[in-house]
C-alpha cells in the first residue's frame, strides 16, 4: 500500500496519507460506502452529476462541522445537476444525529468506517489515526476527477470558491 508522507500535518505534526493518490484528469475509482441506514452506496450511484466529494475527519468537531454546513448551503445553490458527498469515518448513526442538528438536508453524508474503500482508493486515509483527511474532489458528469484539494493543515478550512468556481464551471 502507497504511503505519502510530508503532504498533511494536525496542528503542525505530520502525518501519512495511505493509499493511491487521486489526481486531476484521471478517471475517478469506483468505490463503496455507507449512507444513514447501513445501505451501500458507490460513485456510480451518482453517475451523470458534477460530484462534489468532501472528506472530513469527523463531524463533530469545529472545522469538520463548520466545513460541512457551509457545503450544504453551496449544494442548495447549485442545483439538482451536482450531488455534494460528506464523507468521514464517522458512524451512519453519528452522521445521521449530525445532519438533524445542524439541519443539513443538501449534502449527502456517508461512512467509509467498514473498510475504508474510499479512503485506500483514493489515497486520503490518515495511517495514524485511521480517519479521513480533509479533502474536497469535484467529479465531472462522465466520472473525471477535475479539482483535487488536500488541504495541508487538517485543522483548517479548505478553498471553497475554488472548487466552488470547477463546478459551476462544469454545468
Amino acid at each position: 500500500m502507497q504511503e505519502r508522507k510530508g503532504v498533511i500535518t494536525m496542528h503542525g505534526n505530520p502525518l501519512t496519507l495511505v493509499g493511491q493518490e487521486v489526481k486531476v484528469g484521471q478517471k475517478a475509482p469506483d468505490f463503496t460506502v455507507v449512507n444513514t441506514d447501513l445501505s451501500p452506496v458507490t460513485l456510480s450511484s451518482f453517475a451523470g452529476k458534477v460530484i462534489v466529494i468532501s472528506t472530513v475527519p469527523s463531524l463533530d468537531t469545529g472545522v469538520c462541522d463548520v466545513m460541512t454546513r457551509r457545503f450544504n448551503e453551496e449544494a442548495g445553490k447549485l442545483g439538482d445537476d451536482v450531488v455534494v458527498l460528506t464523507i468521514s469515518m464517522d458512524l451512519p448513526f453519528a452522521q445521521k444525529r449530525w445532519c438533524g442538528a445542524a439541519g443539513a438536508t443538501h449534502v449527502i453524508t456517508l461512512s467509509d468506517y467498514q473498510t475504508a474503500d474510499f479512503g485506500l482508493k483514493y489515497g486520503l486515509l490518515i495511517k495514524e489515526l485511521r480517519l479521513l483527511t480533509r479533502a474536497v474532489l469535484v467529479i465531472d458528469r462522465d466520472g473525471i476527477v477535475r479539482y483535487v484539494q488536500i488541504v495541508p493543515e487538517i485543522a483548517t478550512e479548505p478553498d471553497y470558491e475554488a472548487a466552488i468556481k470547477v463546478v459551476k464551471d462544469l454545468l
